[in-house]
């Protein structure tokens, strides 16, 4: 009984510390809410960071956050930060609408032509829905061609039908599944940063004494290629490549 006891005690005690956990983030988060309310850009930031900082990522906590630095006029974490919130709700108006406007303010305006047109066709296709649905979608037609293979080969009489639906079924799923191994490649296996110092120079070598290529601006989307000492190799959207130091960028 004493151990029954003790048991129901500490079932207790772990439900009310996992409730305190759960509730913290929330207060925290309306607490940075008001903050930014009051115009208290700076508290309402170390506030959001806090929550961050604590394993607690979220499309709204990002969105605020980059909300907050756009009002400091941080135009570098402002876009890094939309970013973030996109690539874990790519269905937000709101986070679309107000990545597109900070990214139109940047001070330079990257000419040229695009990394990869195709790229950015299925990147246009895929933007607009989480990982998570394509996946399940994938997962679904797969389900169907099966049921579809078992009817195809399991009946001595096959409707033509089931023929198209098959053949219809199984092109659907290839697609699908390009999709989402598009939208995985995309969004996590590429390394995606975004210029947050004020002046960087990006130069032609890992160096300080390697040539200036260019003049880097808060805001700049760039794709790593590869990292060396202080320095990331980068690739900017009209491709052009240089080297540029660890602390001017942060990784989305």
């Amino acid at each position: 009984m004493r151990n029954l006891s003790v048991s129901v005690l500490s079932f207790v005690l772990l439900c009310l510390v996992a409730l305190t956990t759960v509730a913290a983030p929330k207060d925290e988060f309306a607490r940075a809410n008001e903050q930014y309310k009051e115009k208290q850009y700076d508290a309402a930031i170390a506030g959001y960071q806090s929550i961050l900082t604590q394993g607690y990522e979220s499309a709204p906590v990002y969105f605020n956050l980059g909300n907050a630095y756009f009002k400091k006029g941080d135009l570098g974490n402002a876009i890094l930060n939309y970013m973030r919130a996109r690539r874990l709700d790519p269905t937000d108006d709101d986070i679309k609408g107000n990545l597109e406007f900070a990214r139109r303010l940047t001070s330079v305006q990257m000419e040229g032509v695009t990394i990869n047109p195709i790229n950015s066709f299925f990147e246009s296709i895929t933007s607009s829905y989480r990982l998570s649905t394509l996946a399940w979608l994938s997962s679904l037609l797969f389900i169907i061609v099966i049921a579809l293979l078992a009817v195809r080969y399991g009946l001595p009489i096959i409707h033509p039908v089931i023929k198209t639906a098959l053949v219809a079924t199984l092109v659907l799923l290839v697609a699908a599944s390009y999709l989402t191994t598009f939208k995985y490649r995309h969004d996590y296996l590429t390394r995606r940063a975004v210029i947050i110092a004020a002046q960087s120079e990006v130069r032609t070598g890992p160096s300080e004494q390697s040539d200036l290529e260019l003049q880097g601006e808060p805001g700049l989307v760039v794709e790593v290629l590869a990292e060396t000492g202080g320095y990331y190799n980068v690739l900017f959207e009209n491709q052009r490549r240089g080297w540029i130091r660890k602390e001017s960028v942060a990784i989305i």
